[in-house]
């Protein structure tokens, strides 16, 4: 064993650990939930676009656009743009050191705003993007979608537009199967389904505990997707600060 998979190994003992630890996980979520109360995730960006995701997970779809290689990453939810930026330019990068050399991000999302179109088509990393409008499960945009998906090897998903469950499952029942094998299927916001009530209370949002990213999951997980996809908590273990407890989904068959 050479020196980097030891220090590998060390890490994942000590993430396992990290892991379990009980106290640190509610120290996180009540962390989490003042964080959220000052809008923590809106103050970051990506290359000159707002990202709006903890810098814990941006680091995690770093870790494995850089593992996977993908060809294509398809993502729900396009809001300012940060995270089609922060996908092609990682793409982009993947390219420079060899990796796939014409992969793309394609992103999805019922109301893309002119402003944030035109930022978005006037980035440099422009030329890796491709926008498609209209609702994630609408099957017109679907199958857009499965025409890209069905001309490359290796895909990823990202999913994280309406966070409620009826769509989040429609979601999971529609990309996930588009997923290659070895591959995510990241499903953001389950963190909904560890939420306080006080901390609900306050919010003018309709997902709830029971309604939302995180029970989609549980559902998709114990329906068509047994079998077929694990929960990796390897990843959140080692965030433990993240948008998505339980929603980083490896395809396995």
């Amino acid at each position: 064993m050479g020196e980097y998979e030891r220090f590998r190994a060390e890490c994942d003992e000590e993430v396992a650990a990290q892991g379990a630890d009980d106290e640190f996980s509610e120290r996180t979520r009540v962390w989490t939930e003042r964080a959220m109360e000052h809008r923590y995730s809106y103050h970051f960006e990506w290359l000159g676009r707002p990202i709006i995701q903890f810098p814990q997970d941006v680091v995690a779809v770093q870790e494995i656009v850089w593992a996977l290689q993908p060809d294509l990453v398809i993502e729900t939810g396009i809001a300012h743009g940060g995270s089609l930026v922060l996908s092609a330019s990682l793409l982009e990068l993947n390219a420079s050191c060899g990796g796939p050399p014409d992969a793309q991000v394609v992103g999805v999302d019922i109301d893309i705003r002119a402003h944030n179109r035109s930022a978005i088509l006037n980035h440099p990393l422009a030329s890796r993007i491709r926008m498609i409008e209209g609702s994630s499960t609408d099957p017109a945009v679907f199958a857009q979608i499965a025409d890209m998906a069905s001309a490359v090897d290796n895909v990823m998903v990202c999913l994280d537009s309406n966070h409620t469950h009826a769509h989040v499952l429609d979601e999971l029942e529609i990309y996930a199967p588009m997923v290659s094998i070895g591959s995510f299927c990241i499903v953001f916001d389950t963190l909904i389904e560890e939420l306080s009530e006080e901390y609900l209370a306050s919010t003018d949002r309709p997902w709830r505990p029971g309604d939302s990213p995180g029970s989609a999951v549980d559902a998709y997980l114990a329906g068509s997707g047994a079998g077929r996809y694990v929960v990796d908590r390897s990843v959140t273990d080692r965030l433990m600060v993240t948008a998505a407890p339980g929603g980083y989904l490896r395809r396995i068959a």
